[in-house]
């Protein structure tokens, strides 16, 4: 079959979902599903909707069955779609009745190999149950660890002569590699619900898969280890603390001036008050493109001022972060040096040597260590534990993409409360 452009809904409300499909239907997308999200938050009636929207369009349901197979793809169907998702990780005895329904009322079954082990098998043994398509799929948290579908997808396209759908993490920039692996459906979700113009996103993405050629994509795309700078450059200290789920923040470290910007990776340092012998020390032993964290036990006197300053631009220091007390504030601002801090005092102590580089410390309340990325603007800093710095770099770029689609949704008219539904998602006591 000729590769299909299939366009996933996870929105959580009807509105926003078919405001989407009808930017997508307008730029060329073949296929509509409605995602587990929705489905879970909207109930089948968003099925229903789809389905009288676009008549002529293939409407999937993403229901992810685990069990109860017959009742669920029976209650799908009827509500107007014709493909439904069971999960490949459901027992051989659910498929088989997903199946078997689908046959009864007209639809027809896709199996979801997400979190499946041995893809290849459990491939091979679904397509010999009878179902119609197989889909990789790399979850949403796995694409957040770096993760792609592709070398999964060309094993499982080798193994079986059924349709192989993919889905995970798909632009406009790597669709072509889902058709070159062998992909006859091609599911892409955020790279075009999160677009600002989810028409363009959708003929980029169709245009890319029609022509298999890459078309670049600033966003919608997630990196490993040697992308974390990338991606941290590109977000706000705000949306690193969203992606950390509120949390991250160094309290009561605040920007030195305003328009302040700083990205990279913490180089450590405890020292007492006012002692500034570890902290110069540190400006020897930094990394081009590294910020100095500074446990000076949160008080004066300043262990930080215009000599050090200079000596760390001179070394190319990306920024300094002090919990304790920082002077020469003035000449600091001239030179637009990224500098934190809790204090400013005019007066310095003495360098008496006490102190170490490169340990733990605690800053803001918060423990941070050699290794660590750090995140500062005009809010304030968010430190990133370097063992989880690329799965929450590329949450925090899915939180940017999220919020951009928000702030394009005002644009056209609406409000903040309204998108988001506020009222709706109130917690009930």
């Amino acid at each position: 079959m000729k590769p299909v452009l299939q366009l996933a809904l996870d929105f959580v409300d009807t509105k926003r979902a078919v405001k989407a499909a009808v930017a997508a239907d307008a730029g060329g997308v073949d296929w509509i599903e409605a995602g587990t999200p929705l489905i879970k938050s909207e109930g089948l009636q968003v099925v229903r909707n789809l389905r009288e929207l676009f008549p002529a369009k293939t409407i999937v349901a993403d229901m992810k069955i685990m069990d109860a197979g017959r009742i669920e793809v029976e209650s799908a169907t009827k509500a107007g779609a014709d493909i439904v998702d069971v999960l490949g990780a459901a027992s051989d005895a659910t498929i088989r009745e997903c199946i078997q329904a689908a046959r009864n009322y007209g639809s027809q079954i896709a199996v979801d190999l997400i979190s499946v082990e041995d893809v290849v098998s459990r491939a091979q043994a679904i397509e010999k149950m009878g179902a119609d398509y197989i889909t990789v799929h790399c979850s949403i948290d796995e694409q957040m660890e770096g993760k792609s579908p592709f070398e999964k997808l060309r094993k499982v396209c080798d193994a079986v002569s059924l349709p192989v759908a993919v889905a995970g993490g798909i632009n406009s920039e790597t669709a072509h590699k889902a058709v070159e692996a062998g992909a006859a459906i091609i599911i892409v979700g955020g790279a075009i619900t999160k677009a600002p113009d989810p028409e363009k996103a959708s003929a980029d993405i169709k245009k890319a898969i029609d022509r298999k050629i890459s078309i670049p994509s600033m966003f919608f795309k997630r990196g490993g280890e040697k992308d974390i700078k990338d991606i941290l450059d590109k977000v706000s200290a705000a949306n690193l603390s969203d992606a950390l789920h509120r949390g991250g923040v160094l309290e009561g470290i605040r920007p030195l001036f305003s328009g302040i910007r700083m990205v990279g990776k913490a180089l450590t340092v405890r020292t007492y008050p006012g002692d500034w012998s570890k902290p110069v020390q540190a400006i020897d032993a930094a990394e081009q493109g590294d910020i100095i964290v500074i446990d000076a036990g949160g008080a004066g006197p300043a262990i930080w001022g215009e000599l050090a300053t200079h000596s760390a631009r001179q070394r190319e220091i990306a920024g300094v972060v002090i919990d304790g007390a920082i002077r020469d504030t003035h000449d600091i601002k001239n030179m637009r040096f990224p500098a934190f801090t809790r204090l400013i005092a005019p007066n310095a102590g003495e360098p008496r040597g006490f102190g170490e580089i490169g340990v733990p410390v605690t800053i803001g309340g918060r423990n941070v260590e050699t290794g660590d990325w750090l995140v500062g603007d005009d809010d304030g800093v968010v430190a990133l534990p370097g063992s989880i710095a690329a799965e929450y770099a590329n949450r925090a770029m899915d939180v940017l993409e999220r919020e951009n689609r928000i702030r394009q949704e005002i644009k056209e008219g609406s409000t903040l409360s309204k998108v988001t539904e506020l009222l709706r998602w109130e917690k009930k006591s």
